[in-house]
């Protein structure tokens, strides 16, 4: 998977900068085109020149050397993905607030590919808030943590915080790129957000969805290889990757015909929306006056997307729901599934702590028609979607 992929590394001030000269040599074994930056900190660890010997190029330390300048955009776009390794908890910081003080940094600013890094500190450093506040950040921004692996450290300390190992980097790799082609081919449709149901020209019946968890489906989904659609109701929220095609709507029935027009060319149909149970029979044509001491609106139900396109389920398809519930989570869920032909549903609760509406994280459950699936901890939505993915 790694032939022929422009590699940037980029080496922070760490003791395991040692290990990058086998993770080099790794790389280049596999065919990749290589390309290293160095912090000044990390040239204390490791000679420039080991480096640059063992990929015949020039190694990257400073923005300004002598008479020229090392182009970061340059650098930046070249690169098919950009790995930092080790990663330390200055360098991890840096990237997280956007802190450009040296080449590296400077790079992945400016880089358009996947990122990835690769943790490495002492264990003090490592479960310090400040430090799982910055890897949250850098994650929540899509670039992939190597997760770091329990040994023992540079202060004789024994715990997490041990940068990966080479072998075991590439391997993270090879996986991450395989993954990334999984859903070549296949065509996605979304739904995420909340519809507005109006009442008059200025008020209307909504919810407080802001479609953060379906836009990181589709953002994994696109990441994947999938051509996706994103049937998308309002929210303030933008859609980064331009492969997305973005069909906005605003209300329940907008939403209904939208999917309905694209769901037989649909391989998997996650429906993650908020979507409105009733909506005004009446519309004002006018604003409301406050006249009245009393003012009643009447609802009629809107029609049900799930049901629609469960009964219109083609053998080949895959359907993905969604339930957000306050009682009876796991009942209405798995009821919800069966009773609309769904293969399976994720349950998020408004009873969990940093999970619902608004949130940068979620707590999800998923089942299939057999019942409870699989349970997980709280995490960040990306990691969420990705989940939710790799049922596929």
């Amino acid at each position: 998977m790694l032939q022929s992929k422009n590699i940037i590394i980029g080496i922070s001030g760490s003791i395991a900068a040692y290990k990058i000269a086998i993770l080099v040599r790794l790389l280049v074994k596999a065919g990749a085109n290589v390309k290293v930056i160095m912090t000044e900190s990390a040239t204390a660890f490791i000679s420039p020149l080991t480096l640059s010997t063992l990929y015949k190029n020039k190694v990257h330390t400073q923005i300004i050397e002598q008479d020229s300048w090392d182009n970061h955009v340059e650098l930046g776009l070249w690169a098919d993905l950009m790995i930092i390794a080790p990663a330390t908890s200055n360098t991890i910081a840096k990237m997280a607030n956007g802190f450009c003080d040296n080449l590296l940094v400077a790079t992945y600013l400016s880089a358009k590919c996947p990122v990835y890094f690769a943790p490495a500190m002492d264990l003090d450093m490592w479960k310090h808030p400040s430090t799982i506040r910055n890897i949250q950040l850098l994650k929540s921004y899509n670039n992939i943590e190597i997760p770091s692996e329990y040994g023992e450290l540079a202060s004789g300390l024994v715990g997490m915080g041990r940068m990966a190992e080479p072998e075991h980097i590439v391997s993270f790799l090879n996986n991450e790129l395989e993954k990334n082609t999984q859903l070549k081919g296949k065509n996605i449709l979304i739904t995420a957000g909340p519809t507005y149901e109006p009442i008059d020209p200025v008020r209307f019946i909504g919810n407080r969805s802001t479609g953060k968890m379906g836009i990181a489906i589709a953002e994994v989904a696109a990441k994947r290889g999938a051509k996706v659609t994103l049937v998308l109701g309002p929210t303030q929220l933008t859609v980064k990757n331009p492969a997305i095609a973005v069909v906005s709507v605003g209300t329940a029935q907008e939403m209904y015909d939208a999917v309905t027009i694209r769901k037989e060319k649909a391989d998997v149909l996650i429906l993650s929306a908020a979507v409105a149970d009733y909506t005004p029979v009446t519309v004002a044509t006018q604003k409301i006056k406050k006249k009245e001491a009393q003012f009643n609106v009447a609802l009629t139900k809107t029609k049900d997307i799930a049901a629609s396109v469960g009964a219109d389920k083609k053998a080949n398809q895959i359907i993905i729901g969604f339930a957000l519930e306050t009682e009876n989570e796991e009942t209405n869920a798995i009821e919800k599934l069966q009773r609309k032909n769904m293969d399976y549903i994720v349950l998020n609760s408004l009873n969990e702590k940093g999970a619902g509406f608004g949130f940068d994280t979620n707590k999800i459950n998923i089942y299939n028609k057999d019942g409870l699936f699989v349970k997980y901890n709280l995490l960040p939505k990306n990691e969420v979607a990705e989940k939710i993915l790799d049922l596929i």
